[in-house]
């Protein structure tokens, strides 16, 4: 099926910012298991691998649409130094994905493209939990303090459950 140039283009740009969000949730997922952060790390690795998931609907509606699902570009992959940096750079790229996913159902249900607006839809469900999740653990570092914080997200693990 052919689809609308506008479309295609909108999918594509979305699909750059799942792209992008893999990267840089798998990388805070890493740096976070490196500190010890053991429950944060594997929240933040869960993400990566839902972004991952949404990239693969982009990409199948893509070629549906009978478009090139571009995976040669990325937006700025933004790497926290610290644990707010992660968090404040996690919650800024849903912002913008919030954005773009809601002017994209929009562009897609004028367009008649009512299949393409509902994947955009249930992306955004997924983006706007995990923007409350960056949210709450962000009012609970400033209530806690960075080192009350990462107390919480240790777990100590045996050798044999590793």
């Amino acid at each position: 099926m052919q689809g609308d140039p506008e479309v295609i283009e909108f999918l594509n740009e979305q699909l750059t910012a799942e792209l992008t969000a893999i990267n840089q949730y798998f990388l805070h997922a890493k740096m976070q298991e490196h500190y010890g952060w053991t429950k944060l790390a594997e929240y933040t690795r869960a993400e990566s691998f839902d972004e991952m998931r949404h990239a693969e609907r982009l990409t199948d509606r893509i070629l549906f649409l009978e478009g090139l699902p571009n995976y040669q570009r990325l937006f700025h992959v933004r790497v926290g130094q610290t644990l707010t940096e992660m968090l404040r750079a996690d919650r800024q790229i849903e912002v913008e994905a919030i954005d773009r996913l809601k002017r994209g159902v929009e562009l897609m249900r004028n367009k008649g493209d009512i299949t393409s607006a509902n994947i955009f839809e249930d992306i955004l469900a997924d983006e706007e939990h995990h923007i409350d999740y960056l949210d709450t653990q962000l009012d609970l570092v400033d209530k806690l303090g960075e080192s009350l914080y990462i107390a919480q997200q240790i777990e100590q693990k045996a050798p044999d459950e590793t």
